[in-house]
């Protein structure tokens, strides 16, 4: 059965499709975030501190953003369902190498090796933009982004469950199981679709600087992007340590169901992606920046308390994909031909905020416990507003 529904001679984008595509971004991205409730657990492995254990989330993070940028402007070059069953065959190898390490620096380089070959998502929502109506970009990359978001919180919820019961090796040999069955699904269901642009790879690559030197709004949405993604990371690389701690002393099951409060944000995604279609999206980026700094303040204020954490977790996960959703919408109407390499600098860039955000956490978590992990991830929330509202001042929207 095809889930491709082809009207003459286009494409148009099914909600079967949709649903394929949205349920593959969730299923690879978690690969990412399987780590994070099982940190502690991995550090006792090889025993190490809580610092050294936050490396494995931080080299994930760096590897993906590595990966983004060999990867991803591929996409603007070649065949995408031939790209995509490839990098994810490249993530089940990976996967396998992580399960099976037996040294702290291979359990890294796994870890890096996981964030390199784990950029699937990020072919498949420029895809979605790609193949739906203009007039529903919005809605297809919201859903899109609502399943890549779901991936990720509730990765952290199967994570921690299967890792208290059979150990965390056996986490990462699931999820090697899941990117080999993908790979199989999506190279059977994908459209085919063609390259836009007949530029050489170091031609594409050049080319990436030119979109930055010349697209302001890319450049304002990327750097947003990081340190947004940066307070997201913040938050989620150090969870782990805090609960387990004397205020909670929760098991990496308990940790793992932080995840699924964090579904409520992500099931908003798709109504913002509406909004988009409707609502000027640079409004919805500064009313969505203050959602997250208010998650901060509930942090703060209120993490000793549990009803305190879950409404944090609930707003940042909420703030975070509105952010983010606002943003693809902006940058994929930009330049059409080039939104693999629009995504690759979008994408790059918050990552690298992401690996800041959960090398910067740790560390002020080993340092000054919880109010030090509050303090980066506000400040950094704090800035990405501040870049919001300098560009509107600047441009006088």
């Amino acid at each position: 059965m095809s889930f491709i529904l082809y009207l003459g001679n286009s494409k148009q984008l099914s909600p079967a499709l949709l649903l394929l595509m949205s349920v593959s971004c969730g299923l690879a991205i978690a690969n990412l975030y399987y780590n994070q409730p099982l940190l502690a657990d991995m550090g006792r492995t090889f025993g190490v501190d809580d610092q050294h254990s936050g490396i494995i989330s931080m080299l994930t993070q760096i590897g993906f953003a590595i990966g983004m940028f060999l990867f991803i402007p591929l996409g603007d070059i070649y065949e995408k369902r031939k790209l995509i069953t490839v990098l994810l065959l490249a993530a089940f190898l990976a996967l396998i190498f992580l399960a099976t390490a037996q040294t702290l620096i291979w359990l890294y380089a796994a870890s890096l090796a996981v964030g390199i070959t784990t950029v699937t998502p990020q072919i498949i929502v420029p895809l979605a933009a790609e193949i739906a109506a203009p007039n529903e970009r919005g809605k297809a990359i919201g859903s899109v982004m609502s399943g890549l978001l779901t991936g990720i919180l509730l990765a952290r919820t199967v994570a921690g469950f299967i890792g208290e019961l059979f150990g965390w090796r056996v986490v990462f040999g699931f999820a090697a199981a899941m990117m080999f069955g993908l790979a199989f699904i999506l190279f059977h269901q994908l459209p085919v679709t063609e390259s836009r642009t007949k530029l050489k790879y170091i031609e594409l690559i050049r080319s990436i600087g030119q979109l930055i030197a010349k697209q302001r709004t890319l450049r304002e949405s990327a750097l947003i992007a990081a340190f947004m993604f940066g307070a997201f990371s913040a938050f989620w690389t150090t969870l782990t340590f805090f609960v387990e701690g004397p205020n909670y002393r929760y098991g990496s099951t308990l940790i793992g169901l932080f995840g699924l409060i964090g579904v409520v944000g992500a099931a908003t995604a798709s109504i913002i992606g509406r909004l988009t279609d409707h609502v000027n999206p640079k409004r919805m980026i500064g009313w969505m920046s203050v959602v997250v700094l208010l998650s901060y303040l509930s942090f703060w204020l209120l993490g000793t308390w549990l009803w305190g954490l879950i409404l944090g977790v609930v707003l940042l996960d909420l703030g975070y994909q509105g952010v983010h959703v606002s943003n693809q919408a902006r940058i994929y109407s930009l330049l059409p031909d080039a939104g693999s390499r629009l995504n690759t600098v979008y994408m790059v860039s918050s990552f690298l905020g992401g690996s800041i955000g959960s090398v910067c956490g740790t560390a002020a978590w080993s340092r000054w416990g919880w109010s030090g992990t509050c303090a980066v991830g506000g400040s950094m929330a704090a800035t990405a507003f501040l870049v919001w509202l300098g560009h509107r001042l600047t441009k006088r929207e």
